[in-house]
């Protein structure tokens, strides 16, 4: 089942409009014809409808919904991603899998011991890059909503866009379970299933003392 995002507007009732990029591919690489089926999400209430394909014009296709799903693929809590900036390329690869896993929102963090260091018109073009990436895995794996890919930014300025009430969750080499942090298995555990969890990866040289104290 091939899926595509719309905006909440191209949702017209039982008439659903798929403008764009998505045209072309419908109709010149997928060869899809009317009457078949896709699903269409408007990225945002996770709600997913079954749509009959009923034309085409020159730059819309029109679908009928046939039905709705509201039970959704999402998970019950939202997840962000605090990613601390790879080497190299690995951040395209995090940012797909996160998608695929379930995350809610990707934050590219800029830790003290990142390598990479990303400002201006370079984390610009890379947070566009992020961002394709993450709007094509979800609609490859079938999610409901688009994942924001959010803008480079310190662990500081990260988590405090966080709500309240939000769980953090850092795995950090020097925790002992003990007299520092606790078990994996506690921090999850701990006062139910959080309807928001924050998880900080650092990068390959791991997070500082400092950074721990932040989170």
């Amino acid at each position: 089942m091939y899926q595509f995002f719309v905006e909440p507007g191209q949702i017209q009732g039982r008439r659903i409009i798929i403008t764009g990029s998505d045209v072309n591919h419908i109709r010149n690489v997928l060869r899809m014809k009317p009457g078949e089926e896709i699903a269409v999400s408007n990225g945002t209430d996770g709600r997913e409808y079954r749509c009959g394909i009923e034309s085409f014009t020159e730059d819309e296709v029109i679908c009928s919904l046939r039905f709705m799903k509201e039970d959704g693929v999402e998970l019950p809590s939202r997840i962000h991603l605090f990613q601390g900036l790879p080497k190299a390329d690995k951040m395209e690869l995090i940012v797909q899998k996160a998608v695929e896993l379930g995350a809610d929102c990707i934050v590219p963090v800029a830790c003290q011991r990142s390598v990479v260091r990303l400002a201006g018109e370079k984390a610009a073009a890379k947070q566009q890059r992020w961002q394709k990436i993450a709007d094509a895995a979800a609609k490859q794996c079938g999610r409901t909503k688009l994942v924001q890919v959010a803008p480079v930014q310190s662990l500081a300025d990260a988590l405090a866009s966080l709500p309240a009430d939000c769980r953090v969750i850092m795995p950090w080499e020097e925790a002992d379970g003990k007299q520092v942090g606790s078990s994996l298995r506690q921090a999850l555990a701990g006062g139910g299933r959080p309807a928001c969890a924050a998880l900080v990866i650092g990068p390959e040289g791991g997070l500082t003392e400092e950074e721990a104290r932040l989170a």
